[in-house]
């Protein structure tokens, strides 16, 4: 669990980099992910060999940021066995392998892309992005507040295993007969810290609806960044 709280904030550290990429603007990178991301689904399931050319967007601004693939591979993992269901699920009803590879192609690219976007964009830009796009704010909202907290229940998940294992005889686990006051704790521990969180953070000048002002301008590299991967994906795909 300690593990999975360093992995969270491994990415974001990974933001703070001085590359070509990272010193993109956060709008343009936001928008060029979204077109990507919008490309490959377009594909029906039987494009397989059309998708192949989209490997070169990931690969190439993997290299250029400098970001570990092992990293990011590790978190397409997670997504891998809910693809692979739904592409064994195709081969019983279409009776073909090629939407199977379709699938897990498609959800690597999408799933690369939005890692890359992560590992590229500290959060708070990437957020104060989607609400100059003016995305609906209760989205944005429930964006960074899943993304903040999900640290603060495994923290305080970690802790009460802790205390757990100190205070049990044989501290191999929690009990079945335990494990509802455990959760029922958890959750009142959680909603407990998140309220404090929250304080702290309309105490340090947090607003909910307070359109951020962008402290980087838009420069002809980004213009040249996004106008390139609009060519690439409408070429590929036409």
């Amino acid at each position: 669990m300690n593990n999975k709280i360093q992995e969270l904030s491994a990415l974001e550290q990974l933001s703070g980099g001085d590359t070509l990429v990272h010193r993109l603007h956060p709008t343009v990178k936001l928008l060029a992910t979204a077109i990507f991301i919008i490309t490959v689904i377009s594909f029906n399931r039987y494009a397989l060999e059309q998708l192949i050319p989209y490997i070169f967007y990931p690969t190439l601004l993997m290299m250029l940021s400098e970001t570990p693939y092992s990293m990011l591979f590790k978190r397409f993992m997670i997504a891998l066995p809910f693809c692979l269901f739904a592409g064994i699920s195709n081969i019983i009803f279409d009776k073909s392998i090629i939407p199977f590879f379709t699938i897990i192609l498609r959800t690597y690219l999408c799933v690369m892309a939005v890692l890359l976007l992560v590992s590229v964009t500290p959060f708070s830009e990437i957020a104060g992005s989607m609400r100059r796009l003016r995305i609906p704010g209760i989205f944005v909202t429930i964006f960074e507040m899943t993304y903040r907290y999900i640290g603060v229940l495994l923290e305080e998940a970690y802790s009460m295993y802790i205390a757990y294992s100190l205070r049990s005889a044989n501290g191999k686990g929690i009990k079945m007969r335990d494990m509802g006051s455990f959760a029922g704790q958890l959750l009142l521990r959680s909603f407990d810290r998140a309220d404090r969180v929250y304080n702290a953070m309309k105490c340090r000048g947090y607003a909910l609806h307070a359109l951020p002002q962008s402290r980087q301008s838009l420069m002809l590299k980004d213009f040249i960044f996004f106008v390139l991967v609009c060519i690439f994906c409408v070429i590929f795909r036409f």
